[in-house]
């Protein structure tokens, strides 16, 4: 090892992503110290649950066999059998992708858009004219842009076009792979990787307890490392390169830094350098999920249910009961709703009493009993949910997916490297930067581990 041994690594946050670093940096016998604000790891990919039986996620979550498997926890996971999509538009559930496609009104649209010429500047000129030309006038106005609008926050037409490159895989592969999942009575992934194929030997998984299982797993035999209720206050920056940070008014010299803090966050955190300025321009969409337990089970057609409608002030439903039977106890169900907010605001100002009478007042269309069957209600929050691809800052992004511009400093996670990356992804990426950070640091590290 070179001289830069001699100080640990900085990880910034103990959620997946900086626990799989740690995890990696461990096996790899690079000394490292964990920063975790909070008072344990896992942050929003812990689990919670109550004396009624129920388990609830922030969101609903899924992980696959391949990610369980690599992570170690494949023995405590079970298989999920059934995982299916709808969308509610005008008074009529379609299954998603093929109930739209089969609609005469969706699919034409669909087909003229395809034949069509297209100017490609304009195409990727914003998220809206993406999906237009993609999906045709109808079915992107109608249901695609007011989704992406729901969950940002912001208008499509400011949206960056690379919002697209969330929906990887082609028409023929998504049939493959739903036949896949009859085939094999498990719900065979579709959608969920970018990093490697999906195939009809990866299928969602949940594992015994929650997914905060999976960073329970990460951590075994890192506690020493691990310094919780220890926010970073400051990264130091000299002469280009990271040397310090900075918890509860201690520096701590290091010989690099990884950071799951959000973008905006990172920015106002370096000091000696203004390479991550436009970093604080970063917009992430805050979100509040309301889990209603209720009576009974299957009220929805699918587990998930999209609502672009804008009578809805919902844009997502998730039935997890219906993929998952044992997250709710028997004869009862647990519907999960997304509602998009700004902190301040007053889906963010409402306390649980009124969310609970908000989403039964606009659930009672889809469920006309819902009353009768509700049992209360669990609402989560979180300020930093999703991150917002605004053209504004389009450049700078893509940029950052190469370097942050100062040297030993590496950002990981959806949060770090603003990105939609879904669970999975996040790991493999982590992977990936951390082998990265070795070969950059310390040359002289065995990469065999």
């Amino acid at each position: 090892m070179n001289d830069a041994t001699r100080h640990p690594v900085a990880i910034i946050g103990g959620g997946p992503a900086g626990l799989t670093a740690a995890n990696f940096l461990h096996r790899h016998r690079v000394p490292f110290i964990v920063y975790e604000a909070g008072k344990k790891v896992a942050g929003l990919a812990a689990s919670f649950h109550d004396e009624d039986g129920f388990t609830y996620d922030f969101g609903a979550h899924f992980i696959n066999n391949r990610l369980a498997a690599a992570v170690g926890i494949g023995a405590q996971c079970r298989d999920v059998r059934y995982y299916g999509e709808s969308v509610l538009i005008h008074d009529k559930t379609y299954s998603y992708p093929f109930g739209l496609l089969r609609s005469p009104r969706y699919a034409g649209s669909g087909v003229l858009s395809r034949v069509k010429p297209h100017n490609q500047k304009r195409i990727n000129s914003s998220a809206s004219e993406w999906f237009r030309a993609q999906y045709g006038n109808a079915l992107a106005n109608e249901v695609a842009i007011p989704l992406l609008e729901a969950w940002s926050g912001a208008p499509a037409s400011e949206l960056a076009a690379s919002v697209g490159n969330k929906l990887q895989n082609t028409i023929g592969q998504t049939i493959l792979l739903k036949a896949a999942s009859k085939l094999t009575n498990r719900a065979v992934g579709c959608g969920y990787s970018h990093v490697f194929p999906e195939n009809p030997n990866v299928w969602h998984v949940y594992p015994n307890g929650g997914v905060g299982l999976i960073c329970q797993k990460l951590a075994e035999g890192l506690e020493d490392s691990i310094r919780l209720e220890s926010p970073v206050e400051a990264v130091l920056v000299d002469q280009g390169k990271v040397v310090a940070v900075r918890s509860k008014g201690e520096e701590q010299p290091v010989s690099a830094v990884v950071s799951t803090a959000p973008c905006n966050v990172l920015s106002k955190m370096i000091k000696g350098s203004d390479a991550l300025k436009r970093w604080a321009e970063f917009r992430y969409r805050p979100m509040t999920f309301i889990n209603l337990r209720l009576e009974g089970r299957h009220l929805l057609k699918d587990t998930v249910v999209w609502t672009p409608e804008q009578h809805f002030t919902f844009f997502r439903l998730t039935e997890t009961p219906i993929s998952m039977p044992w997250l709710a106890p028997e004869g009862k169900t647990l519907i999960t709703v997304d509602i998009g907010c700004e902190k301040g605001d007053r889906i963010w100002a409402m306390d649980e009493e009124e969310l609970g009478e908000l989403c039964l007042r606009e659930l009672q269309e889809l469920i006309p009993d819902i009353r009768r069957r509700y049992l209360g209600c669990q609402v989560m929050r979180t300020p930093v949910a999703y991150p917002v691809y605004l053209n504004q800052y389009e450049e700078v992004r893509l940029k950052m997916e190469d370097s942050t511009g100062i040297e030993g400093l590496y950002t990981i996670g959806r949060n770090g490297e603003f990105s939609h990356a879904l669970m999975e992804d996040v790991y493999w990426h982590t992977q990936s930067k951390m082998r990265k950070l070795l070969s950059q640091q310390f040359e002289t590290v065995s990469m065999s581990a």
